[in-house]
């Protein structure tokens, strides 16, 4: 969260493009205006952290928009309330869907970099994704 809303942090990493998993008036609300004064593409998403939540709605978008950011060679924060979850399990979902990796391959990649720890019904959204695509 506190990335999401650091503007400074945001403009040295040269961040071009925000997927904010936790988006919504109740939750992280840094919507498109928020960053009016940056040069921010951003993509909201209101998800809950919940293992009965089906975040699967949101596998496809936000790959599409993390694709074409980096397409444009952008460079995105994926970020929700604390960065562990939701936000773990869509760029998982990325993974999969536009570099064709497998789902360890998957949970390896960004465990290097970032600790995750996406919830059981999340982590079962992502098998059943790899099923459907390998």
């Amino acid at each position: 969260m506190s990335s999401g809303r650091d503007k400074g942090l945001r403009a040295d990493l040269g961040i071009s493009h925000i997927v904010n998993c936790a988006d919504g008036p109740h939750r992280i609300n840094t919507g498109a205006d928020f960053y009016a004064d940056m040069s921010i593409s951003y993509c909201g998403v209101e998800t809950s952290d919940h293992p009965l939540f089906d975040l699967s709605q949101y596998f496809s978008s936000t790959a599409s928009f993390i694709k074409a950011a980096l397409s444009q060679n952008g460079k995105v924060l994926v970020h929700c309330a604390m960065g562990v979850s939701h936000s773990g399990a869509l760029v998982l979902a990325f993974l999969m869907m536009c570099e064709n990796l497998n789902l360890t391959d998957t949970i390896i990649a960004v465990r290097l970099n970032r600790d995750i720890s996406p919830n059981s019904g999340f982590l079962e959204q992502q098998r059943t994704l790899y099923e459907l695509l390998f």
